[in-house]
């Protein structure tokens, strides 16, 4: 069976090796064009589907087309652009994270315009001419969409279209012809993007071109990747991010987990691109042809505005990136508003609270080409987490790839961040087409580990005497700068009930940047703001879930410091009571 759906494809380049695109590019001025680095996002609730795609290519800036099957015809209104700086974002919110932890407490507590002929993908002689043979090919729409000349074509036969796009002046790629047939047999219809090539913005000589939106209704949820490899200059790595009520694995493929929490030595930390690179490598040669899970996460998406001082937009991490301009709009961009009876701000921050982010990675080749993916949602899990040893079943999507560097207190490698509080080191380094000293592994992969990681049947090698030496890290990515002050420092807790007191102050301890972050974020409204102390009462459920959170006295004279630290109490996450009843937390907190 045929599986119709929206073809794309991704990838996460770790060298500047791996090439991967969204559908296939067709080129007016016959140079090889093919794609550097892309991402997928897929928004799914019932039978809606939003899909966002970036494509970055190398060649000529002449004309050139990306070809799409779709499984409806799509008209102006199910199609937008939307800021790269979108898909940045969810790269960092959803990237691996390398964390520096301490082995104690620290301190006390327009229109486009045609070419030619005047309408898009005329060539020189208009759609009209192209059709005056009968090859089964109908124009059933077309419109502009910023740099967009869009139109939407059926077709009867795999033939007819390979012709038709011939006779509008465009070389197909070596192999097209046979890959379009499935999606022509299947009743696939094609989105056919071509770029006016005097709108193309260039940036150090490559083509930038805003990523493209659609919005459609389909029963099946699949992404067709089969006709991607026509373009392929070898091995390809694909990262979907599907944002649904569930987690999604792939149906027709192997599920695996990326292995995750566990130690690895300060030395990571320059060479951490490199270092990841060589681990997803290694899980993927342990699992030939399967789906990697990097992230699964319930509430990890930015609602459209700003409801509660609430650290990051409510958004729950650990640890969590910087907070970014972007994460506002972040919803709308990637099409949230367009789900059936999500309209207003509130009903979009319902839905992004209640979502989970999953991400998924891929790599494949000509030689060994995948199935057309297909999704099904599945049970929640947690992993990557403190009070998670080891991947397993949950109520609630809490999954990270998340490694973590020990340091004795005030020796922290990250610099800025001072020790204890954790620092988010992003993966999306990796997507770079250029390589960085970041990318770079210097020391081999099993000396940069502590302990032996069984699930890819790798030992622990002892660093050898005279390690060889690294050049500086570069600091983590930030956001404008905040007023810089001392760290939120957290005092000793009183804990009532069956948690050990040591358990609960690591996760205040490692909640710190969220305090910070309330503190520092009402300095830029009142830059004369006391620092004080206040005083936090949880009180923790059954399934480790804080049920309630309150300030008891404070000096701080912030009611905003005070409802945000609040806020971000709620989702903080805590093991279960060993006898299933609740705990009450008395927690002392002091800014300075």
């Amino acid at each position: 069976m045929v599986r119709v759906g929206l073809l794309c494809a991704a990838v996460l380049a770790p060298i500047d090796t791996a090439q991967a695109f969204c559908g296939f590019y067709v080129s007016g001025a016959g140079g090889q064009l093919f794609n550097d680095a892309s991402m997928v996002v897929l928004v799914r609730d019932g039978t809606r589907t939003v899909l966002s795609m970036q494509n970055d290519y190398r060649g000529p800036p002449e004309d050139f087309a990306l070809v799409v099957p779709v499984p409806v015809v799509l008209q102006k209104s199910n199609v937008a652009t939307l800021p790269r700086e979108a898909f940045t974002r969810l790269d960092e919110l959803t990237a691996p994270r390398l964390v520096e932890l301490t082995t104690e407490p620290c301190g006390y507590g327009q229109g486009i315009g045609s070419l030619g002929g005047g309408c898009p993908m005329c060539g020189a002689g208009g759609v009209g001419d192209g059709l005056k043979r009968d090859l089964g090919v109908k124009v059933e729409a077309k419109f502009d969409v910023e740099e967009y000349e869009v139109v939407v074509l059926s077709a009867e036969s795999s033939l007819g279209l390979e012709i038709w796009l011939k006779e509008q002046k465009y070389k197909i790629p070596d192999g097209a012809a046979a890959q379009l047939k499935p999606y022509v047999q299947g009743g696939s219809k094609f989105f056919v993007a071509k770029v006016n090539a005097k709108k193309v913005k260039l940036k150090d000589g490559r083509a930038v071109l805003s990523p493209l939106r659609f919005h459609y209704d389909s029963e099946t949820f699949s992404l067709p990747v089969r006709l991607g490899l026509v373009n392929s200059a070898g091995e390809q790595d694909l990262i979907v991010h599907v944002i649904a009520k569930s987690r999604y694995e792939l149906a027709n493929a192997k599920n695996v987990l990326v292995p995750t929490n566990f130690d690895v030595r300060t030395r990571t930390h320059p060479q951490w691109g490199g270092f990841y690179a060589e681990l997803l490598s290694r899980t993927f040669k342990k699992n030939p042809g399967a789906a990697v899970t990097e992230f699964a996460w319930e509430g990890a998406l930015p609602p459209p505005k700003e409801l509660q001082s609430s650290g990051i937009y409510g958004v729950t991490c650990d640890p969590c990136p910087p907070p970014h301009p972007v994460d506002n709009p972040l919803a709308k961009y990637l099409g949230v508003n367009q789900l059936p009876k999500v309209k207003s701000d509130e009903s979009i921050a319902a839905f992004a609270r209640a979502a989970t982010v999953t991400r998924l990675h891929l790599r494949y080749s000509k030689e060994k080409p995948p199935d057309d993916l297909v999704f099904k949602a599945v049970e929640p899990i947690h992993g990557g987490v403190p009070e998670a040893k080891a991947p397993g079943p949950s109520k609630h999507n809490r999954f990270q790839g998340r490694y973590i560097m020990w340091v004795q207190c005030g020796g922290g490698v990250s610099g800025s961040l001072g020790g204890g509080l954790g620092f988010f080191a992003s993966g999306s380094a990796l997507t770079k087409p250029q390589a960085t000293t970041e990318q770079k592994l210097i020391d081999p992969f099993e000396q940069l580990l502590v302990a032996d990681l069984p699930e890819l049947d790798v030992k622990a090698v002892p660093l050898a005497k005279e390690p060889p030496k690294l050049p500086a890290p570069p600091p983590p990515p930030q956001p404008a700068p905040l007023p810089q002050v001392q760290t939120a420092q957290v005092g000793v807790a009183k804990v009532e009930g069956a948690l050990e007191h040591d358990v609960v102050q690591r996760v205040l301890v490692r909640s710190r940047a969220q305090l910070t972050y309330c503190y520092q974020k009402q300095l830029q409204v009142n830059p004369s703001l006391a620092g004080g102390k206040l005083v936090l009462k949880l009180e923790i459920g059954a399934d480790g879930n804080v049920t309630r959170s309150d300030v008891e006295g404070s000096t701080l004279s912030s009611p905003e410091v005070e409802q945000c630290v609040a806020h971000r109490a709620r989702a903080w996450q805590f093991p279960a009571p060993s006898d299933g009843k609740p705990v009450k937390v008395t927690e002392p907190l002091i800014f300075r």
